[in-house]
């Protein structure tokens, strides 16, 4: 039975759990558990499933702090409890990892029985001992007692005991045992609570007659109690940064350390401390932080500072263990020192007229970090200097001041030059009262001997132009330096580009040589210049410019720049075209215009729309197209002007601007028909004189058939590889048996013969002599004999020594040469190859007595048809 505060605790909860979450809950909602009236600390309650709820972490939580929930939903006593007669009653909180929560009921009774929605059985009776604990690092004898474990069952049975898991069977293997009949824990060997702070292992309860489980396994943890055996470590960099001169209390760094003893005991409670640089320093015992103890802190004094600091476990106590570290602190740079010059004031010199030239350097220190802005230095010339004839800028390797002069100085005029120099940093300074430092330059000119100085560097004279050649239109002179004279100065001139002025070479006098033109392209913004140079005694000299300023005078008309116009003609309207003039002159000597028509206009146009410079011009009647000249008068503002005439061709157009192709028939007039005519009987005569020409025979010359060398009549259209040679080609004379006797298989020669429509002369030629071939190189070697000069041999020899020769030439080519010369053979019609340089064998050569056989040495790939036939024939007995 449950009194009524219970009974409103229970409809809290349900109120809870009903209207907080609607997923369904992942275990059940009540548990009833039957239990003694005494639940003396590690009574195991029941078990909750929670197989359920995911494989993710839950969180556990139970609403009477004398229960407890483990992972494995091991619902267990950690209290000394007394459960009343009525009943005792909590709830469990179950939450995923997701959020999800919910709430289970758990009721407690002293009598009665369990329900059955009980996730396991509840344990019938109960293990022990609790969880306990073992110090690490034990000292032997081992192995040693621990605890015994023992289960209610043992009433009833004879039970046997065994282990499993982490310290038995799992690592670290062998740590922990069990006496089986007894249920005492034993530990084998110390044990490293940095390396295994909890075990936890699981028992068992058997039947020594069935080995039947007796009761539910038991997790049994151990807990691994710490002792102090790791002393501190540092962890982290120890290497910190502070600005030189910070204030007091400012932070420098946080020294790091860790302790692998338990966490939030007095082994891992660590304190720090300084051993050194405390006027200069503190730390904090328990952070670590160090901080700044003064301002005065100076990196040019000490640039860096190493700290010994001591960290000690058990809050420093003299039994804790410690460590030693050192931590660098380095200062950062600041511009608290200015440059300053290495002397009180500096000395230079430098010649006059000298430009671009270094006349000084000026060294300084600075005491700041090297290359940084706070140690560069920047120099500033603040006094003497209006002038601008010097500059200064900083090396920036050695860090001095480079003092130039860019414009020349004058001796005479400035012998010496007083300066003044200050020297600052790129970055301002700070955390100092210094200031920037100024240093007196005193720089001294030195005399040259110097060439003349004209009065002004450049001097403007105004001319107008058109002056009379040889008019004086100024002086310009010059004087020496040192003399201030102008005695034994001569003058000459440099540049002139229209050669328009004279320099009179004693006086400097300036005089005209040609006409000044303003409107001349050699000016440019009506002015023109000249350059003269100046000639002392010593041959020193100087120049200057003459700047001429030409003013105008009236000397240009108006003038029509464009006096070919196009006017459209149109249907209906009459068109206009725009006149424009323009004037060389400036004002008042050119616009506004005044446009006015010749006496030659007969009034057919008329001028409308005149502007300041242009005039609108168009016909007063429709015009037929043609060309027109139309006289205009334009004048100036002055009245000075002249008649120009304007040419307007009146067209159709085909565009603005532009007349359309016209027709023949229109543009055809009387003297176009008269040159047609004229043609025509230039064209009749032509024709009588080639009747007359052809109408006359010619004599004609017959040809003779004598000894005379003669030719070779060819085709002009032949192309290779020539005729074809047969058989039949080869005609021997009916007379003549010892030419036959002497050239046997040869071709005739002394005959007329006519092959495929052509006439060929078989006189007897001389043969080339050429022997080189495009297919190789011939000589008498070749057929094995010498061949005779033709001048030591008869007529008759010759036909003889002929024939030999060529019966051998006719074999060589017909057997030995076919593998060397691989051109000599028939080619298709069109073959265009190299041919025998000795020419065609349809005919005989002239053959003269200087000239010897050599030419059968060059007869190339065209001999070859020949040869075929020739042996051909003479297989078959052919003579």
């Amino acid at each position: 039975m449950f009194n009524m505060s219970q009974l409103g605790v229970f409809s809290h909860v349900l109120f809870v759990v009903l209207m907080c979450y609607c997923v369904e809950s992942c275990v059940q909602k009540h548990i009833h558990a039957q239990v003694p009236e005494m639940l003396e600390p590690g009574y195991v309650v029941t078990q909750v499933n929670l197989d359920g709820c995911g494989v993710g972490p839950l969180g556990l939580t139970s609403s009477d702090p004398a229960f407890t929930i483990q992972m494995d939903g091991t619902i267990q006593a950690v209290l000394l409890n007394v459960v009343p007669v009525d009943g005792k009653s909590f709830w469990i909180t179950v939450q995923d990892h997701q959020g999800h929560r919910w709430f289970m009921d758990v009721n407690l009774s002293s009598t009665g029985q369990v329900s059955n929605s009980a996730v396991l059985k509840r344990s019938k009776r109960r293990w022990s001992p609790p969880p306990f604990s073992v110090k690490e690092n034990g000292k032997g004898p081992f192995p040693k007692d621990m605890e015994m474990i023992a289960s209610d069952t043992s009433v009833n049975y004879s039970l046997y005991y065994v282990i499993r898991g982490a310290g038995v069977t799992l690592n670290p293997v062998g740590l922990f045992s069990v006496i089986t009949n007894t249920g005492m824990l034993r530990v084998h060997g110390p044990i490293d609570r940095e390396q295994y702070p909890k075990i936890v292992f699981v028992a068992h309860a058997y039947n020594v007659y069935n080995d039947q489980e007796t009761d539910s396994p038991l997790p049994i943890t151990v807990l691994i109690e710490d002792e102090n055996d790791n002393p501190p470590e540092f962890s982290g960099p120890m290497v910190f940064a502070v600005q030189e001169q910070c204030p007091v209390g400012t932070v420098v760094g946080t020294v790091n350390a860790t302790d692998k003893d338990e966490p939030n005991t007095l082994h891992t409670k660590i304190r720090f401390t300084l051993q050194n640089g405390t006027n200069l320093f503190r730390i904090d015992p328990s952070s670590g932080i160090i901080t700044v103890s003064t301002n005065t802190l100076d990196r040019e004094t000490v640039e860096k500072y190493i700290l010994g600091i001591e960290i000690k476990d058990m809050n420093g106590a003299p039994d804790g263990l410690s460590n030693i570290g050192r931590a660098v602190v380095s200062l950062t740079d600041i511009n608290d020192n200015p440059p300053t010059f290495t002397e009180t004031s500096y000395n230079g010199k430098v010649t006059e007229n000298a430009a671009d030239v270094l006349v000084l350097r000026i060294p300084v220190n600075d005491k700041d970090l090297k290359n940084t802005p706070n140690w560069k230095a920047v120099y500033e010339i603040t006094k003497g200097n209006e002038t601008g004839n010097f500059f200064i800028k900083t090396d920036p390797v050695t860090n001095e001041g480079l003092l130039y002069v860019t414009k020349p100085l004058d001796y005479e005029k400035q012998p010496t030059v007083k300066l003044e120099v200050m020297a600052r940093n790129e970055a301002p300074l700070v955390g100092t009262s210094a200031i920037w430092q100024k240093v007196p330059v005193d720089i001294s000119v030195e005399n040259v001997d110097e060439g003349p100085e004209f009065s002004v560097p450049t001097l403007l004279l105004k001319v107008k132009e058109n002056v009379p050649n040889g008019t004086l239109i100024g002086i310009y002179t010059a004087t020496d330096p040192e003399t201030k004279s102008s005695n034994g100065i001569n003058y000459y001139k440099l540049n002139d580009p229209g050669s328009w002025i004279n320099v009179m070479g004693s006086t400097g006098e300036l005089k005209t040589a040609m006409t000044i033109d303003r409107e001349s392209p050699l000016v440019y913004n009506n002015t023109y210049n000249i350059t003269v140079k100046a000639v002392d005694k010593s041959q020193k000299s100087g120049t200057g410019t003459v700047v001429i300023l030409i003013e105008d005078v009236n000397d240009n008309v108006p003038k029509i720049p464009k006096p070919n116009q196009v006017l459209c003609s149109k249907d209906g309207t009459r068109g206009s075209i725009l006149v424009e003039a323009k004037d060389l002159d400036q004002k008042p000597y050119s616009d506004p215009f005044s446009f006015q028509l010749g006496s030659a206009n007969a009034g057919q146009w008329r001028l409308t729309g005149a502007t300041g410079t242009s005039v609108m011009l168009e016909p007063t009647m429709d015009l037929p197209n043609g060309m027109y000249q139309v006289p205009i008068l334009v004048k100036d503002l002055q009245g000075f002007g002249e008649e120009q005439t304007v040419f307007v061709q009146v067209c159709k157009c085909a565009k603005e601007g532009e007349c359309a192709p016209q027709n023949f028939s229109t543009t055809l007039g009387v003297w176009g028909i008269l040159a047609m005519l004229l043609g025509l009987l230039l064209l009749l005569l032509l024709c009588l004189l080639c009747i007359l020409v052809c109408s006359t025979k010619g004599e004609k010359l017959p040809m003779a058939d004598d000894d005379v060398p003669g030719g070779m009549l060819l085709k002009s259209n032949f192309e290779a590889p020539g005729e074809e040679v047969k058989d039949g080609l080869i005609i021997i004379p009916a007379s003549g048996a010892d030419v036959m006797d002497s050239f046997k298989g040869g071709a005739n020669f002394g005959q007329k013969q006519t092959f495929g429509g052509s006439m060929y002369q078989n006189n007897m030629q001389g043969f080339l002599t050429t022997n080189t071939l495009s297919s190789g190189q011939y000589n008498t070697g070749m057929y094995g004999s010498s061949y005779k000069k033709y001048s030591t041999l008869s007529t008759m020899d010759g036909w003889r020594e002929n024939k030999i020769q060529l019966d051998k030439k006719l074999v060589y080519f017909r057997e030995e040469a076919a593998a060397r010369f691989a051109e000599d053979i028939l080619r298709p019609y069109g073959y265009e190859g190299v041919g025998s340089p000795a020419g065609s064998v349809g005919c005989c050569s002239i053959l003269t007595d200087q000239e010897s056989l050599d030419f059968l040495d060059s007869l190339g790939p065209k001999f070859k048809p020949l040869a075929d036939v020739c042996t051909s024939k003479s297989q078959r007995g052919g003579q």
